[in-house]
């Protein structure tokens, strides 16, 4: 079926503007939300309920915050293909819960290096969880809707508010090339920086 329905989506981000708008037109379609440190306390402030990662995942954040969402039942989630019996039945054996949308955005590393920041300060501003969770939703497209940054939110809203929370496969590939071209051009800012 090429239409899917959101039911759960995780929302991870660094930059909070903006995102008000479609976290309350999440909440009003019935969506389950799923978060982690500030962006939960962003949403719970905004009075919406809001399951934390690490009840799921049974992990805390640790490192420092260098590891929050690398687990299988997060990247299990987005990766689950829904019309695969057997990837319906490790999931199931595994109770892994099926993620149908990413709203993500990277650590703002182009900036950092823009500031004259230390070369330390620049290496903690290259994203692994972030840029893992938009490569791995896009690759899924078929079942999962990423948005990687917050350029794409009127999309998404525009969308939401016509549709309700359901996707067309045409609709999900947009966000999915989007979210490519994120990701490229993260890396290679940090690829031209090393190179540096």
């Amino acid at each position: 079926m090429e239409n899917k329905k959101i039911r759960r989506a995780l929302v991870s981000v660094f930059h909070k503007d903006g995102l008000d708008e479609i976290l309350r037109l999440l909440h009003e379609q019935g969506v389950e939300l799923l978060s982690t440190g500030g962006t939960q306390a962003f949403i719970e402030g905004l009075g919406m309920p809001c399951c934390k990662v690490e009840d799921v995942t049974g992990y805390p954040s640790i490192l420092g915050g260098r590891v929050k969402t690398l687990h299988p039942k997060v990247f299990g989630g987005i990766l689950g293909r829904r019309e695969l019996e057997s990837d319906q039945q490790e999931m199931g054996k595994y109770e892994i819960p099926e993620i149908d949308l990413v709203i993500v955005d990277l650590y703002p590393f182009e900036q950092t290096v823009a500031s004259g920041a230390s070369a330390e300060d620049i290496i903690e501003k290259i994203d692994i969880g972030g840029i893992s969770l938009i490569r791995a939703a896009a690759k899924n497209f078929k079942d999962v809707v990423i948005v990687p940054s917050k350029a794409q939110y009127a999309r998404l809203a525009e969308i939401l508010k016509a549709q309700g929370a359901e996707t067309t496969l045409e609709q999900r590939r947009w966000f999915a090339t989007q979210a490519f071209g994120v990701s490229s051009h993260y890396d290679t800012a940090i690829h031209q920086w090393f190179e540096k």
